[in-house]
């Protein structure tokens, strides 16, 4: 038995030269090997018997040493060969391994060893080689299944840094894979049925499996059920956070109905059925007296905004205040517009509360000390809202925008502000249903997902940056009719290490190319002032194009901009160029958007063709999550929690309900069994965060 904080110098028969290797680059402990996690595995089981065979992939034998000896090529220079032959007997063809610079590979081999070797054959001039192979000394013979930690078996295949080598990892993960006792890996997930997948599966085997599996099948339920059990861990802690939001209580919140009416008696639109079936929702949890805690989801233009302002009117019928909070001034901003323009008709007060304004629905700083009566019910800011406990007063509704913009903590902060208010949160970003039971696993979900009918058609091509001039020439052609676009980079200034267009060497270069069109620029690291005096000419039509960073990527109106060119495309996620793509086509006219490339980038062209085919963001928000894992879809969801190791596992929707009903039969059961969970954490660096945040 030996615990997770031993050192690698103390496991028993590691060897002590592996052990100061890894040390230096910070694999010091048995928990530091055992959740360094291969990446992938290489299937060296199959011995070649019949012939060396030259060719471009790797291949494993089970060979017979004939000779051995350096050669020198002046100075120091030199290679060390051994001439092998399969050691099934067969006589006739050699096969010359070669190692370069490494003279004292001669203490390793000699005439007479056998040995299994991979690596890739070649023909040079009918000599066959093989430079720098895998090998493994056969001590034992062929079968001996501890002789055989490189070759001959599925093969782990380690991320490295610095001196690291797969040898030196692979030789401690060995080891320690041997000592890893039951009691050291003790059980968190429930004990699997006699008739489901897992039957028969423990920790201690799965992640000796995941490791040195003894099957492509085994690796597969092992890597499984490692991710069922972080998944499990996840699911406990939002389902737990569910479950106290509930127990803190609420209040009922019901109103008159006469704000509401009045407020869709002067919208120029009805409702889509989809926006009446969340609305409906969430006025049902608000007036049910327990606190809500609801997402509110849909693609871009499916009209979350009305939805959400709606919400908030319940509440100021209610007697109670409204809060909306944006991720930038930009957002608040255009949320604020939207407000006077909506709910001040109702008489109604709107306050707008950014880093740099403080302003009521009048323009003017609102005055400190005023009785309650004389404070706004609407009001709109950005996290400068969570230091500004004047402005905010019996909270009855707290809107948050683009949710995964926002850190837990942040979002926590802005709750505990009011009197256990009702919580709505909303994305643009259609999200998974995985992703929505596990990020969002403490929210109830109200999904969107119907547009209005008379949505504007985007066309979106996807384009060689050869193309450049002519996609000049067309966007100088919509300016001329009255339009405006956008021109989108991923970096604001080039960069060395990165292959990527830049904002600023772009705005001079599209500059030249409109001119004498007006140009704009904006980028993140503008002050407040100046990207509030960008865009307040853009909306103006005094810029006829803006070429701009991601910081365009949520809140932006612009009903006149018709066309998007969004440069090296293929860096971006799919969900992100949708996203992106949403600024334009809200208008009246036919819209633009053209993805450039480099030009013999099939592999992005593939990619990204869905964009061609549909504007449907569920549909690409799935695709998303397939092709590139959870990660770019996931933002900063799980800001100050640590990293899934299996993350990619969350496309796979039975494992994570799986999960999920698990951590509620546990809270069912025992709802103290949180601290078993913790213990069972106690001393692994990947999830010992994630542990800690359970407890919270």
């Amino acid at each position: 038995m030996i615990p997770l904080d031993l050192s690698l110098a103390e496991v028993p028969s590691l060897p002590a030269h592996a052990a100061r290797l890894l040390a230096k680059e910070g694999i010091k402990t048995v928990a530091d090997v055992v959740w360094h996690l291969p990446f992938r595995h290489e299937d060296r089981r199959q011995m070649q018997a019949l012939a060396f065979q030259a060719g471009p992939l790797p291949s494993c034998h089970h060979v017979l040493v004939t000779k051995t000896g350096n050669k020198f090529f002046g100075g120091r220079s030199g290679v060390f060969e051994a001439v092998v032959q399969h050691a099934t007997g067969r006589l006739g063809q050699q096969l010359t391994l070669k190692w370069w610079n490494m003279p004292f590979m001669s203490r390793v081999f000699a005439e007479g060893q056998e040995l299994i070797v991979y690596g890739v054959i070649k023909d040079t001039k009918g000599r066959l080689s093989m430079s720098h192979p895998e090998y493994e000394i056969v001590k034992g013979g062929a079968d001996d299944d501890a002789e055989q930690i490189h070759t001959g078996r599925i093969t782990p295949i380690y991320r490295l840094k610095g001196a690291m080598t797969q040898k030196a990892l692979r030789v401690a993960a060995w080891h320690v894979c041997q000592a890893l006792p039951g009691a050291f890996c003790e059980d968190l997930l429930p004990t699997p049925s006699a008739e489901g997948e897992f039957v028969g599966q423990t920790r201690s085997l799965a992640l000796r499996e995941v490791h040195f599996p003894s099957s492509m099948e085994k690796l597969e339920q092992a890597r499984r059920y490692l991710a069922l059990e972080e998944f499990y861990g996840y699911q406990l802690r939002v389902a737990r956070r569910k479950r106290r939001v509930i127990e803190s209580g609420g209040r009922k919140q019901i109103g008159t109905g006469e704000l509401l009416r009045d407020f869709f008696n002067e919208l120029p639109f009805q409702l889509t059925t989809a926006q009446q079936r969340c609305l409906d929702e969430i006025h049902r949890d608000m007036a049910s007296g327990a606190p809500m805690n609801r997402l509110l989801h849909g693609d871009v233009g499916s009209g979350k905004t009305v939805v959400a302002f709606a919400a908030m009117l319940r509440a100021v019928e209610s007697g109670r205040q409204a809060v909306l909070m944006a991720p930038t001034q930009i957002l608040a901003e255009q949320h604020a517009r939207n407000a006077r323009k909506w709910l001040e008709p109702l008489g109604l007060r709107v306050a707008l509360r950014t880093g740099s304004k403080r302003e009521d629905g009048d323009g003017l700083e609102l005055i400190r000390g005023k009785s309650s009566s004389d404070k706004p019910e609407i009001v709109i800011g950005t996290h400068a809202l969570l230091h500004d406990a004047e402005l905010m007063h019996n909270t009855g509704i707290v809107v948050i925008d683009e949710q995964h913009k926002f850190g837990v903590a942040q979002r926590a902060k802005l709750i505990r502000k009011g009197d256990t208010p009702d919580v709505l949160v909303m994305t643009a970003t259609p999200i998974p249903r995985t992703l929505t039971l596990t990020i969002y696993g403490d929210l109830e979900v109200s999904t969107i997902d119907q547009k209005p009918r008379d949505g504007v058609k985007i066309i979106t091509k996807v384009r060689p940056k050869t193309k450049l001039k002519d996609a000049a020439k067309f966007l100088r052609e919509q300016i001329e009719e009255g339009s405006q676009g956008y021109i989108v980079y991923a970096l604001i200034d080039e960069s060395e290490k990165l292959e990527a267009g830049a904002a600023t060497k772009g705005h001079e270069e599209w500059s030249k190319l409109l001119a004498p069109c007006e140009v704009g620029l904006l980028h993140g690291r503008m002050s407040a002032e100046e990207k509030e005096d960008v865009m307040k000419r853009f909306r103006a039509g005094k810029l006829d194009a803006l070429v701009s960073t991601t910081v365009i990527e949520v809140g932006i109106d612009v009903p006149n901009a018709t066309v998007m060119f969004i440069h090296d495309a293929g860096r971006f996620g799919l969900a992100q160029l949708h996203q992106l793509r949403g600024r334009i086509g809200r208008g009246a006219h036919t819209s633009y958007c053209v993805l450039f490339v480099e030009d013999k980038d099939e592999e992005n062209r593939q990619r990204l063709a869905i964009m061609e085919e549909t504007s449907d963001g569920f549909q690409i928000a799935e695709e998303d999550l397939r092709r590139r894992g959870p990660g770019d879809v996931l933002g900063h969801a799980q800001s100050g929690q640590a990293p899934l190791l299996f993350g990619e596992l969350l496309a796979d929707t039975r494992l994570v309900r799986l999960a999920r009903q698990l951590a509620e039969r546990t809270l069912d059961e025992d709802p103290h069994l949180l601290r078993p969970a913790l213990a069972v954490f106690r001393d692994e660096p990947v999830v010992a965060e994630k542990a800690q945040a359970m407890m919270q």
